[in-house]
């Protein structure tokens, strides 16, 4: 069967040498993707298939992907079927697919007779691509205290010693063409549950690690296996063309919940929080109240936020999360009506994992309770709230909280959910869906860590398919946490709070004297080097999924910086509102408007990068190669006149700061000049038009 696209389609065969075949149009490019490799009841089985049909009629998704579902029996495999996942789309050459093992025969059993998961995903050869590189996505920098992009070629010498990498990303060219395959998964590296391992004659298998099963698993009537989704793409041209193909996909082809791709801009009332707390000696929550609330909303609204979010302290007790009426007396009802006055959308901060010991939800799901070592987890504070226990994400409780989660769009009109605190490992329970009795412990607390994200995800789409304006971000500023592409295929992250602490630098503070332990919590350029340092992602996967905040602080010089920072697709903002000038208030809303003019076209554009990050200059354009709208920011460090021309070609209107003079080149390039008497940002805004 052929599955056929304008960039060139599938073609699945079921041959000795592959399961199927991806095809470039127009070449003679074809990848073969060997079948999974399984070991079932002690023994590999290749499940190489025959007799393939749809076992449906292909659907539109709501992203506009054609998802395709195949079966094929089992070649020398009385009733197991493999049934074969794609997803396609007409204007996007990666796809998506992953493969259910079926089972309508006597009941078999996933083994791990040598004590390590044994299954291979895929296998290809890339004899034929001489020019090999991985892409890392989970390495935690402890420099900017964030995760990073880490790019590096995998040589000859990988292949040769029979090596193995990371990944989640394997890239390959040709000199003609760009390849790559990617799991979605996640992990910090280098602690991998999936990796590629390199042959010697240049091929590659996609292979389990650790987690992905345990010794024992059924598969029978009713208990199909269901592998992650994995990539695959190829392009005409070099890595460069493959990232923009690959960054376009995931902004408008991985998932059906669009609205995690939307550019808004986000406040968070947390760093006032904070600050009340280390400066202000008062409490986290103390600033939690419906005056001071409805008091900010005033001056977001007025600095053209989009969205504003509730940190911890709206809730009385965590599982139930129902609004706090001591601080809150109508329910956020006077909130939400000024937000939806105001055209903007509601956030609540949310610990998914936390339920109080009163509460409902874990009087109901007591058997969902993590545990290790046959310890339950015990109860600890949260934030000034009652005293939390940890429940288990991969037990039934998932189905509880999305249903909490859909609960309140409904009664409270919350639409945007920030989730923190969700660490991978964390429990090894016989009870749960990681593992029974018969597992051991260690498998069972693999496998908890493998489903973990994946369990997060099934809550994000089942509060999607009831509400699709809904948007999750997890937060990932913290290392131990599951950071690839598993969650962006349903939701978003939320990279970056308050930067590194002083220990990352080994510097002694006197927490005890009430030394903020966090680094970079004031106005100045210094909080914009690291909050930038991740815009390195963009290349492959857009800005807008990793919400970064910047702070909104007086004076202008800062305000600037932060601005100029924050319109390259990051689009955080936190700090104390009701401490700015109406000066400063005035330019978020002029800047930012301006900005809302051509955020889509930022959005879609992949990033040309000049310079590094501190260094001057330091340049990040952002311009659409369709419409030549978009921005250019120059930061610099060091006064003087800095020269630059845009890579593609601009409209012929525009606004910048002081100090910025722009003119148009030949081929309608745009050439910008800026003088800069102290350290600071320019920001050019092409196709815009001011109000």
């Amino acid at each position: 069967m052929t599955i056929k696209t304008p960039w060139g389609g599938i073609c699945i065969e079921g041959d000795a040498d592959s399961l199927w075949q991806y095809r470039l149009a127009g070449s003679r490019t074809a990848v073969r993707v060997a079948a999974p490799v399984f070991e079932i009841d002690g023994e590999p089985a290749v499940l190489a298939v025959e007799s393939v049909r749809q076992s449906r009629k292909p659907i539109r998704l709501r992203n506009g992907v054609m998802e395709y579902v195949l079966e094929g029996a089992c070649r020398d495999r009385d009733g197991l079927r493999l049934e074969l996942v794609f997803r396609v789309a007409d204007d996007n050459p990666v796809v998506r697919f992953r493969y259910r093992l079926v089972n309508r025969g006597a009941p078999v059993q996933l083994t791990r007779s040598t004590g390590r998961d044994r299954l291979t995903y895929a296998g290809l050869s890339l004899a034929g691509w001489p020019d090999c590189g991985e892409l890392r996505l989970s390495e935690f920098d402890e420099a900017t205290h964030s995760y990073v992009p880490r790019e590096r070629a995998v040589a000859a010498k990988d292949f040769d010693n029979g090596l193995a990498v990371m990944g989640p990303i394997l890239t390959a060219t040709d000199g003609r063409h760009a390849l790559l395959l990617a799991y979605e998964h996640g992990s910090q590296a280098p602690d991998a549950f999936l990796q590629y391992r390199l042959h010697p004659d240049r091929r590659v298998e996609l292979e389990a690690v650790k987690g992905n099963y345990w010794h024992g698993q059924p598969v029978g009537e009713g208990e199909a296996y269901e592998t992650l989704w994995f990539e695959l793409a190829a392009v005409p041209g070099d890595r460069e063309a493959l990232a923009r193909a690959y960054r376009a996909f995931v902004l408008g082809r991985m998932t059906e919940n669009a609205a995690s791709r939307a550019p808004h801009i986000f406040y968070n009332t947390w760093a006032f929080q904070e600050r009340n707390f280390w400066w202000n000696k008062k409490r986290y929550l103390d600033s939690m109240t419906q005056e001071r609330i409805l008091a900010e909303i005033d001056v977001a609204h007025r600095m053209g936020i989009d969205v504003f979010v509730l940190d911890t302290g709206w809730y009385e007790k965590t599982g139930d999360w129902r609004v706090n009426r001591a601080r809150f007396a109508d329910g956020l009802k006077a909130v939400r009506e000024k937000l939806t006055g105001y055209g903007m959308k509601l956030g609540l901060w949310f610990s998914p994992t936390e339920a109080a010991v009163t509460s409902r939800m874990l009087t109901e799901h007591r058997d969902c309770l993590m545990s290790q070592g046959g310890r339950e987890a015990t109860p600890h504070a949260v934030w000034e709230s009652e005293d939390s226990q940890n429940l288990c994400l991969v037990s039934r409780y998932w189905e509880a909280f999305a249903d909490e989660l859909i609960r309140l769009v409904q009664e409270v009109g919350v639409t945007y959910f920030k989730w923190d605190a969700v660490g991978q490992y964390g429990c090894d329970d016989a009870r749960h869906n990681h593992g029974g009795a018969d597992a051991t412990v260690r498998e069972r607390a693999d496998v908890y860590a493998f489903e973990q994200v994946r369990y997060m995800a099934r809550v994000v789409d089942r509060l999607c398919a009831a509400c699709p304006e809904a948007i999750v971000d997890f937060d990932i500023t913290e290392g131990g946490r599951s950071a690839g592409l598993a969650f962006l295929a349903a939701g978003k992250y939320f990279l970056i709070n308050n930067g590194p602490y002083y220990h990352n630098y080994d510097i002694p503070y006197a927490r005890a004297n009430g030394t903020w332990s966090n680094i970079f919590v004031q106005p100045g350029p210094a909080r914009g080097w690291i909050c930038r340092a991740p815009l390195t992602f963009d290349r492959w996967i857009p800005s807008v999924l990793f919400l970064t905040h910047y702070l909104p602080d007086d004076p202008e010089q800062s305000q600037l910086i932060n601005i100029g920072s924050l319109i390259l697709g990051q689009n955080g903002i936190w700090g104390d509102l009701l401490s700015l000038s109406d000066e400063g208030v005035a330019r978020f809303g002029r800047w930012l408007g301006l900005y809302k003019q051509v955020r889509d076209d930022i959005t879609v554009a992949s990033p040309v990068f000049d310079g590094t990050t501190g260094g001057s200059p330091e340049i990040y354009e952002k311009v659409s190669a369709a419409t030549g709208r978009g921005a250019v920011v120059i930061f610099a460090s060091a006064c003087g006149t800095y020269d630059y021309v845009t890579t593609h070609p601009v409209a012929r209107e525009f606004v910048t700061t002081t100090g910025v003079t722009v003119t148009h080149d030949r081929e309608g390039r745009g050439i910008i000049r800026v003088a800069f008497e102290k350290a600071g940002a320019a920001i050019v805004f092409f196709g815009v038009a001011e109000a």
